[in-house]
């Protein structure tokens, strides 16, 4: 009997490489976005898998519980949940920030990820299976200049996902928590509001994580046997590393 895999964000980046791959692996899909013509095309091109698409905004708690509710049954059994919408945007210090910008962060990258997973995890649990896997990021962990809020959101990713393991501990359950480092994609356009100049700007000169690399290595965690469960893999591109402590002498 074919999986089941409900992946949020995935009209581009790391969610549609997953959906390409999951297809590829004989998964069946049910595709969250806020763009329907892209999931309509997505959804076209993957064959051979039963693919239901669902356009929803993850930041709105009433459309998530009525998405999944509305789940035909061929498709209402979610093995794995991959809690994958999320978004950067901008780079400018706390101070100057823009507001609704962090919200925005909060409501998608906290807010959404927190609707999905509650609208999902009573069915899971009543059937003593399923697998929450969360999209973090190394920004959870490393702090930089500039990644105040959406390091903050990441860092919420952490320790939910923690904190879902000890919940469901006994159930069956299965909670992984993936943090990429830095992965060339539509993140870095939106964070820069379309500046497509600035965002190449950002890999000039690197070898970057591509968002096939990160769906191979969801996929790896989600094949691992049913008493496996990987709790949290940090990965980076060999390009980048940590950087000495940042000190600040007066001149």
């Amino acid at each position: 009997m074919r999986k089941t895999a409900l992946i949020t964000g995935a009209t581009s980046g790391f969610g549609r490489a997953c959906a390409e791959l999951f297809a590829e692996k004989g998964w069946n899909l049910v595709l969250s976005g806020r763009r329907e013509e892209r999931l309509l095309e997505l959804q076209e091109s993957l064959t051979d898998v039963e693919v239901y698409i669902a356009v929803c905004d993850v930041r709105d708690r009433i459309q998530v519980q009525a998405m999944v509710d509305g789940l035909p049954a061929s498709h209402a059994a979610i093995d794995l949940l991959v809690n994958n919408a999320g978004l950067a945007l901008g780079m400018k210090p706390a101070q100057e920030a823009n507001l609704e910008d962090w919200e925005t962060m909060v409501d998608t990258n906290i807010k959404g990820l927190m609707y999905m997973t509650r609208a999902l995890l009573p069915a899971m649990v009543a059937r003593g299976q399923g697998h929450v896997l969360n999209m973090g990021s190394i920004a959870g962990s490393w702090p930089y200049p500039g990644g105040n809020v959406y390091g903050g959101t990441k860092a919420f990713v952490e320790q939910f996902s923690n904190n879902l393991r000890a919940d469901l501990h006994g159930t069956g359950i299965r909670v992984s928590n993936v943090e990429p480092g830095m992965a060339e994609s539509e993140f870095s356009v939106v964070r820069f509001q379309g500046d497509q100049k600035q965002a190449d700007a950002v890999y000039e000169g690197t070898e970057p994580l591509t968002p096939k690399d990160i769906a191979e290595i969801v996929y790896w965690i989600a094949d691992r046997p049913s008493h496996v469960n990987i709790n949290r893999l940090e990965v980076m591109p060999v390009c980048q590393a940590w950087s000495p402590f940042a000190i600040h002498r007066q001149k």
